[in-house]
């Protein structure tokens, strides 16, 4: 299957590090050689980054590792096609308008027989189970709250519309709106918060060590959501399945049980 990263932080933080061991799975440490993608919140803007390359090899990539674009929230993807062929327009994480901000979602897991229906604005352009998903769950967000509700009220809606999906296979996500961060565990994900006192991290996947005391100030605070841990040396904690979690300035703020 796919895998994910999220970030989500008080104040603007580049992903390099993460992001540097996350693209080696992609060819290198694990088989996610079927495109990969990278969304960057910046204000109101969205710097949206894809390619059907392998992340290990795209240029695209190596930019990313190598330019430390700062952002509140980042949504990162690395994918082992199931559902949809590999293509541009089936990599994630997918973008869409609503409520007059940008929404950026990425998904892990396989739908079955899943074929809601879309009648509303919100239409795939791809042919992928989860673009179909994110779809279905704006038509319905939009459709029950005319302006954002915040995130308490959404991620209870968010909650009702994931036990349904989730009745048809795996469904690990991420969804931001450049505020606050959604990540539900159907099977497997992990999180991190790093704040003061800041210690040393070293990844799992590639020789790169950083002492984030040196990099960061006392009032930062950085949570990173993983399908699979980055560090050996780091307490990661896990997620429970079926737990929607919500993320605001580098903490996690709200857990809700999910059913399907």
């Amino acid at each position: 299957m796919c895998q994910l990263l999220g970030m989500n932080c008080n104040t603007p933080t580049d992903i390099v590090f993460s992001f540097t061991g996350f693209a080696t799975r992609a060819g290198r440490t694990g088989e996610h050689v079927d495109g990969w993608g990278i969304a960057f919140f910046e204000g109101a803007g969205v710097r949206h980054f894809v390619d059907h390359e392998p992340a290990l090899v795209s240029p695209v990539a190596d930019l990313i590792r190598r330019y430390p674009i700062r952002s509140r929230n980042v949504i990162a993807h690395i994918r082992k096609a199931t559902v949809g062929r590999v293509a541009l327009e089936n990599c994630h994480p997918f973008v869409r308008e609503l409520w007059g901000r940008y929404w950026v979602f990425a998904h892990n897991g396989d739908l079955i027989d899943y074929h809601p229906r879309l009648d509303g604005p919100y239409r795939p352009v791809g042919d992928t189970d989860s673009e179909r998903a994110f779809c279905w769950i704006l038509q319905n967000v939009s459709r029950r709250f005319p302006n954002h509700p915040g995130a308490e009220a959404l991620a209870e809606a968010l909650g009702e519309l994931t036990a349904g999906i989730a009745a048809h296979g795996t469904f690990n996500y991420m969804l931001s709106d450049g505020a606050a961060l959604y990540a539900h565990c159907s099977t497997r994900l992990h999180y991190i918060i790093r704040q003061h006192p800041f210690t040393t991290a070293s990844l799992s996947d590639d020789d790169m060590t950083v002492d984030f005391s040196e990099v960061t100030t006392p009032d930062d605070r950085v949570a990173v959501i993983v399908t699979e841990p980055l560090t050996a040396n780091e307490a990661w904690r896990g997620f429970e399945k079926g737990e929607l979690r919500v993320f605001v300035d580098g903490a996690p703020v709200l857990a809700r049980r999910v059913s399907p």
